[in-house]
């Protein structure tokens, strides 16, 4: 299933990454597909628990024991990753798909200077060295809004603000020129105001860089101000693909009517809000047939029974739901 698009950049199809526990073996992605176009932002969205960053994980080939990818194909500038060596792999990260970690602190060395932190990056996957990269690590901390770039080469992590932190992550994230950056909820701890600027900040580097992204997020609002492409996930699978402007004006799975109803209606409508009962099951526990059904409104009894498939019922617009197959 692809949305229409003559600049495929990533295309994702039937990627399955399984974790194999005590419990059992848990599908955490389950048959996943998708495609990111040239220039695009596509925003991938569901509660806690849905596989967002378990795709994003798998896209980067960095899933590790238990769990394991079991199934698909994710094709990146004509190549399946998939298919690569883990040294082929690791000339992929970083130089041709950077990542936003959801946590700076996490995700950053506190014992390493900033400066070194983003060099690290630009040794790994270039030859230059010296002032050169001393240069561009400060250029890049100018493009993600630091206007005094030689104080922050030589702070340490927590000398800085949780916004500035993030933004070092994007510095480190677009070093190389990367054609796609994944940012995994890089807002989620941060205040309005910051939120803000930081989401102003990456679309502006969409458009300057020339590269895609893909923005995972639990929030509806900011997929709908910065996104072109939407997928929404729940409990492993993709339930639902769009255009942006499509999914607000009239989304087709009840999971996303329940969402949008949830923070204020379509096409900025004034509604009632209404909260979707119940909640996301777990991965060990799944219910059988569709996912959804024990919190959908729309219920039938073939939904008990059997998992619909994806299918195209407008243009550009992909469901998994027994609404649409007649």
């Amino acid at each position: 299933m692809v949305i229409t698009n003559d600049k495929t950049l990533l295309e994702v199809t039937g990627l399955t990454t399984s974790f194999f526990t005590g419990e059992g073996t848990v599908h955490a992605v389950n048959d996943v597909a998708f495609t990111v176009g040239r220039g695009e932002i596509f925003g991938l969205v569901g509660e806690s628990g849905s596989g967002k960053t378990v795709t994003a994980h798998s896209i980067m080939r960095l899933v590790h024991q238990p769990g394991r990818i079991t199934g698909g194909r994710i094709v990146f500038e004509g190549r399946d990753l998939l298919g690569l060596n883990e040294k082929q792999m690791e000339e992929v990260r970083g130089s041709r798909i950077g990542m936003v970690f959801q946590e700076p602190m996490t995700a950053l060395n506190p014992v390493l200077r900033i400066g070194e932190q983003i060099s690290e990056t630009l040794e790994i996957h270039r030859a230059s060295g010296g002032n050169g990269i001393r240069q561009r690590v400060m250029e890049l901390l100018n493009k993600v809004g630091f206007d005094d770039p030689e104080k922050r080469l030589i702070q340490y992590p927590h000398q800085l603000s949780g916004g500035q932190r993030q933004r070092v992550l994007m510095a480190m994230a677009i070093a190389c020129g990367p054609s796609l950056v994944i940012a995994d909820e890089p807002t989620t701890a941060l205040d309005v105001a910051t939120q803000s600027q930081i989401l102003g900040l990456l679309e502006g580097l969409v458009d300057t860089l020339d590269m895609s992204m893909i923005f995972i997020t639990h929030d509806l609002n900011i997929v709908r101000s910065l996104g072109h492409s939407i997928g929404l996930m729940y409990a492993g699978r993709m339930l639902e693909l769009s255009r942006v402007e499509n999914f607000f004006k009239q989304p087709l799975h009840p999971y996303g009517r329940g969402l949008l109803g949830s923070i204020g209606g379509f096409s900025g409508s004034a509604r009632r809000l209404t909260a979707i009962p119940g909640s996301v099951p777990r991965l060990s526990e799944l219910p059988t047939g569709c996912t959804f059904h024990p919190r959908c409104p729309y219920i039938m009894d073939m939904c008990r029974v059997k998992e619909p498939v994806m299918k195209e019922v407008e243009k550009d617009q992909w469901v998994r739901c027994y609404l649409y197959q007649n």
